[in-house]
């Protein structure tokens, strides 16, 4: 028997999913054209828009398709910190604990384009030191072209404050973008509620299809594309729209998730962990996601424990592995 305790890194696609996609695959018509075919496949699309936009609290022109949560959070991270140039504004300010999309794309800002990125680090309990981003934009706020931080983190589960970073960058009209793709479905998400600037969301991580993300970008608000073309998507993301994928992403998007039984689950292990094994200790704690459990085992050395993990059939992560 295996055992798949990797949910953070991709998740089987559901059963209602898959037969969205699967109808939609066999559909002709590229969505950008004008006769029936094109039309109907642009219709299933705007569908998709708006079922997605119920889930995620915002309007449905603001949803913006990209092929990833990374390439929403690279069109995101650098589309506001081009904006923010343009007014002479260079410094982007992310929390130390980002994924990698988001890490390695700020520190190409400082490579390519003479960003001065600024890491705000964590209390012990892995929670933004809210405290360091206040007093930083007491001092620096007209320099700070966007902030960028996840909404919780993938390895400890930690849901991060974006409300009060919000509350505190609104005040000096700094643009916020946060990665979702943890949270989604899995704790309250609302773009309208959070007053985000931009909120990045992936599909696989709730049931959903690889290949397929999603860029809420606040209307009315234009940056700069990173891909251009054909003009799709506000001009800001080029490319004949993946239908399939999209029409999956939605259906995944209004399948309930199983939070309650799913954290009683979390629970039991990291409780059965420490009873089993004294020494170990769970990292972590205040607001959790529900399907995270991080666990340090002193003196052993992580990449043996996985092998050993996989040898019975269990699979697990010993960090990002997206």
């Amino acid at each position: 028997m295996s055992i798949y305790l990797d949910h953070a890194a991709t998740t089987p696609m559901i059963e209602d999913a898959i037969a969205a996609m699967s109808a939609q695959m066999v559909a002709l018509g590229n969505p950008s054209s004008l006769h029936t075919p094109g039309r109907a496949s642009r219709k299933v699309i705007e569908q998709s828009r708006e079922s997605l936009a119920a889930e995620i609290g915002c309007a449905p022109s603001e949803i913006i398709f990209t092929a990833s949560g990374t390439e929403a959070n690279n069109t995101a991270l650098k589309g506001l910190y081009w904006k923010g140039r343009s007014v002479g504004r260079n410094v982007v300010v992310i929390s130390a604990i980002e994924h990698h999309a988001i890490l390695d794309p700020a520190q190409w800002l400082v490579d390519h384009e003479g960003a001065e990125v600024i890491l705000i680090g964590t209390t012990n309990e892995g929670v933004l030191d809210i405290s360091k981003l206040e007093e930083l934009i007491s001092r620096r706020a007209d320099e700070i072209a966007v902030i960028s931080v996840m909404h919780s983190n993938n390895e400890t589960g930690v849901v991060q404050p974006i409300a009060e970073v919000v509350a505190v960058a609104n005040a000096h009209s700094i643009p916020v973008h946060c990665d979702g793709v943890q949270s989604f479905k899995k704790v309250p998400l609302s773009f309208s509620d959070l007053q985000l600037t931009a909120l990045s969301l992936s599909a696989h991580k709730i049931g959903g299809p690889l290949g397929i993300g999603i860029l809420v970008l606040k209307r009315g608000l234009e940056i700069p594309a990173l891909l251009h073309g054909g003009g799709q998507e506000r001009e800001i993301r080029s490319g004949t729209l993946n239908a399939p994928a999209i029409v999956g992403f939605a259906a995944a998007a209004r399948a309930d998730y199983p939070s309650a039984q799913v954290k009683q689950l979390r629970e039991e292990l990291a409780a059965g962990i420490v009873r089993v094994i004294p020494d170990a200790y769970i990292n972590g704690s205040g607001e959790l996601l529900p399907g995270i459990v991080n666990a340090t085992f002193p003196g052993t050395e992580s990449d043996t424990l996985l092998l050993l993990f996989d040898g019975q059939g269990i699979a697990a992560s010993t960090g990002s592995a997206c």
